[in-house]
Parts: structure tokens; C-alpha cells; sequence
């Protein structure tokens, strides 16, 4: 008779911090007599804190549930880096709700809850545990993006966020069956043992087309602007650094399980996702080109985005450039997250308030930043800093990152998708300095309101803001980390 598998369940406890937060919030509203809401955020953002600070200082437990989940340092690494995007978009998400009249206890559980599957994920190691993981993402990331039910945009938003969801969700499952039936197996450890028969690799590009929709990679970006357009933008920054970060990370565990046998099948599998990255890292840019809409602009940026971290995944899989490509990776996830979020912080505080059926056409058009240096400057600093680093200008951690990341796909020899990140990020510097432009040399025609100003809001911003330039200036103690983090556990 075996003992309580004590180490197992310890392993899940920044997923039940989350979980319990989540719940308690959800009870705080049957009681809740007032209808002051404030301190919901703030719980949020002490219990994002706390699983947080447990990832980060508690050993990991290595291998549990019979190596079905990897309690590692790229697995506390990825929920370190969710724990943050939850808190930054709670104190993002507080004021901007409170401002409409549409604050409640579901929208920070939902938002808990979603984060409590992202760490998850980035924990499993076996198809069963990141099958549940990205559904109980996925359902909270739903029915978040159809929080501000009044309107055509939400719900269309989340209509076409359900669909790519059901796609991405049935093609990853028969994937991972089809995968069973060729290996014996649900683990990702060994998906080399196919031996790259017809069943192993039509499962293989099941589960890679599968994941490719979580991380909006092209040609599976279809609907991802819509959505993210559509979704209410604290929902839309928390998806854009969460869902990310923990589709990357069951990716990069997957394609190594995968690559493991050094055959034939990996020299393809690494083609295909090698492809993948360049036409994700050029469509996203050249997409993003003709936008007006600035929260647009930026959707189609995440998409990009998505093409430098595949970079990465492909990097990880030659010889000696594994722990660079991964450790590279990790910092970017961390730094675009910070980015990310605190941009679309921004450009929520500057939109218009919608009215009963649906948000004026010009609410995030890029006249609306015009002279926003001269109404707003400290606003206009923080959006000139998250653009200057998504461009990946010195000394911001996007340039740091993207360094990172191009260096380890020359030291794996890949010259080719190193040359098309950098020219790629030289073309995105176009619609990044644009904004910047826009802000601190057009006027503003015409009266235009300050727009969003709270408490949550500024702590969000200068949080995202130092996060940036600190990692961009002192990028070596966090890069040491992600090192550490590297070594994926199988």
C-alpha cells in the first residue's frame, strides 16, 4: 500500500492559490451588500502575488502524477511570468471596468481561473493534463472576451474566439489519439518512438496545427484581430501575455519530446515549424502596416511576436544552442508580457467609452494619441517606452530579448530565419514609431478628453514600465534565471 503522494499535490499549489482565489471571489459576491467592488482587484492581485512568490521560492518537485506534469524551473518560470500578467491586467482591468458600471467578482474569478489553467499548462507533460489545462484556459479566456455583453464587437469577438478555440481544441485531442496509437503513450517524452510512420506524423501536424491557433501563428491567425479588437482590453492585454506564454511553453515541450529521436522526422518537424516562423514573423508585420486602429496594430504585433518566439522553438532543437534558445525564450515571454500589457493598458485609457450598443468607429484610431504628449505626458512616455521596446529599439528588454533570440538561431545555424527576424523587426519599427510620431509631433484636432485616470492604472504602468527598462539596462540577473530555467525536465 503506497503512501500519500504528498510531493504531487504539493507541486499544484500556485494552481489551487489561484483556484481558491477564484472561488473566494466568486462568494464575496453573494454577500456583497454595497456596491463597492474595489477591493476585488486587490485580492486578485494577492493572490496572483502569492502563487507567484511560491513558484518562485519553493524547490520544485520534479516529475509528478507518473511524469504526467513536470514541476521544474521552466515550469515555476512560465507561472511567475502568468502570476505577473494577472496582477498588471487586475489593476489594469479595475478602473477601466468601474468606469462603465461593469465591475464584479466574475471578471477577476474568470480572469483567476484562467491563469490557474496557464500554469497548468505550463506544467504538463503528458497529452491528458495539457488537454484539461488549455480547456480550462480557454473557457475562462471565452467567456472573458464576452464580458461587456452589450454590443456587436464582444460578442462577435467571442463567438469567433469560441470557434478557433473548438478548432484549435479538436484538432490538438485527435492529434494527441492518433499520437497514442502510434507511440503507446500520452506522454510527451517519448513521441519519438513513432519511428515516423504515415499515424505518427499526420498526429504530429494535428497537435502542431492544434497549438498553432493557441499561439496565433500563420496561417492559423485567422479571426485573432477580430478577437482581440472585440474582446474588452484589459481581457485582450491579459490574453496577449498569458495565453502566450503558456501556449509557448507546452509547445517547447512537445516539439522536444517530438525532436528527441534525431531522425528524419525531426529534421521535417523542425522545417515545418522553421516555415512556420518566417511566414508569421512577415504576414504579422506586413499586416500590421496598414493599421489605423492602434489596439488592431497591436494584435497583428502579437502575431509577429509569435514568429521571433518560434524562432526560438526551432533554435531549441540543435545541437548545443537547446539552453540558449530556451533561456532566450523564457526572457522574451517575460519581457513582451510586461510590454504587452502595459501598451494595451494605454490604449485602454485613451479610448472612447462606448454607449448602450457598441463603441464608436474611431475608438482606438490612431488620431487618438494625437498631441496625447501634451494632454497626458506621463501616459505618452510609458506608450513611447512599450512601443520603443516592442520594436525592439536599445536599451529596452524587447531589444535584449530579441538579441537573446537571434543569437541563439546563429549559434544553431540558422541564418536564414535570423536574417528575416531582424529585417522584419526593422519593418515593425515603421508602425511602432508611428504612434510615437503621432503622439509628440501631430496636434490634437479638435478637444479631446484625458481620458482613464486611477490609481490601479498608474501602479499597472509603472510596474510595466520598470519592468522594461530594467530588464532592458540589467537584463543579466533575470537572463541567469532563465538559464536555470532551460533545463526541461522529461
Amino acid at each position: 500500500m503506497t503512501g500519500f503522494p504528498t510531493k504531487d499535490f504539493v507541486a499544484l499549489v500556485p494552481v489551487a492559490i489561484l483556484t481558491v482565489g477564484a472561488i473566494a471571489l466568486l462568494l464575496s459576491e453573494v454577500f456583497l451588500v454595497s456596491g463597492r467592488r474595489s477591493y476585488q482587484a486587490v485580492l486578485t492581485v494577492a493572490f496572483a502575488a502569492a502563487a507567484g512568490l511560491y513558484a518562485a521560492w519553493v524547490p520544485p518537485a520534479g516529475a509528478v502524477f507518473g511524469r504526467q506534469g513536470m514541476s521544474d524551473n521552466f515550469s515555476a518560470f512560465v507561472t511567475v511570468i502568468v502570476c505577473g500578467g494577472l496582477a498588471l491586467s487586475a489593476l489594469v482591468g479595475a478602473g477601466w471596468l468601474d468606469a462603465r458600471g461593469a465591475e464584479r467578482g466574475e471578471f477577476y474569478a474568470l480572469a483567476m481561473f484562467g491563469a490557474a489553467g496557464m500554469s497548468l499548462l505550463g506544467m504538463a507533460s503528458d497529452f491528458l493534463v495539457a488537454f484539461i489545462a488549455i480547456e480550462t484556459m480557454s473557457l475562462a479566456t471565452y467567456a472573458l472576451a464576452a464580458y461587456m455583453r452589450r454590443g456587436r464587437r464582444p460578442a462577435e469577438a467571442a463567438f469567433k474566439y469560441l470557434v478557433l478555440g473548438a478548432i484549435s481544441s479538436a484538432l490538438f485531442l485527435y492529434g494527441a489519439a492518433l499520437l497514442f496509437g502510434a507511440t503507446g503513450t500520452t506522454l510527451f517524452s517519448d513521441l519519438s518512438r513513432g519511428g515516423g510512420t504515415a499515424l505518427h506524423l499526420a498526429g504530429l501536424g494535428l497537435v502542431a496545427a492544434g497549438v498553432a491557433f493557441k499561439v496565433a501563428a500563420v496561417p492559423f491567425h485567422a479571426w485573432t484581430p477580430d478577437v482581440y479588437e472585440g474582446a474588452p482590453t484589459p481581457v485582450t492585454a491579459f490574453m496577449a501575455a498569458g495565453v502566450k506564454t503558456a501556449a509557448f511553453a507546452v509547445l517547447a515541450r512537445i516539439f522536444l519530446g517530438a525532436m528527441g529521436g534525431g531522425t528524419e522526422q525531426a529534421t521535417a518537424l523542425g522545417g515545418i515549424v522553421a516555415a512556420l516562423a518566417v511566414l508569421t514573423m512577415v504576414f504579422g508585420n506586413l499586416l500590421a502596416l496598414p493599421q489605423r486602429s492602434v489596439k488592431r496594430m497591436l494584435a497583428y504585433s502579437s502575431i509577429a511576436h509569435a514568429g521571433y518566439l518560434l524562432v526560438g522553438i526551432v533554435s531549441a532543437a540543435a545541437a548545443g544552442a537547446r539552453d540558449k534558445a530556451l533561456s532566450g525564450m523564457l526572457f522574451y515571454l517575460a519581457a513582451y508580457s510586461a510590454t504587452a500589457i502595459g501598451a494595451f493598458a494605454v490604449v485602454g485609457a485613451v479610448e472612447r467609452r462606448g454607449g448602450r450598443d457598441d463603441e464608436p468607429a474611431d475608438t482606438w484610431d490612431l488620431d487618438r494619441f494625437a498631441g496625447l504628449a501634451r494632454r497626458r505626458p506621463a501616459l505618452a512616455f510609458a506608450m513611447a517606452v512599450f512601443l520603443l521596446s516592442l520594436a525592439g529599439v536599445p536599451p529596452t528588454a524587447g531589444f535584449v530579448a530579441k538579441l537573446y533570440l537571434f543569437q541563439a538561431a546563429v549559434g544553431a545555424q540558422l541564418y536564414g530565419l535570423a536574417i528575416v527576424g531582424v529585417l522584419t523587426s526593422v519593418l515593425g519599427a515603421y508602425y511602432y514609431l508611428r504612434v510615437v510620431v503621432y503622439m509628440y509631433m501631430r496636434p490634437a484636432e479638435g478637444a479631446e478628453p484625458d481620458g482613464l485616470s486611477t490609481t490601479g492604472l498608474t501602479l499597472a504602468l509603472g510596474a510595466a514600465v520598470a519592468v522594461v527598462v530594467v530588464l532592458g539596462v540589467l537584463a543579466e540577473p533575470v537572463a541567469r534565471l532563465a538559464q536555470a530555467a532551460s533545463n526541461i525536465l522529461s
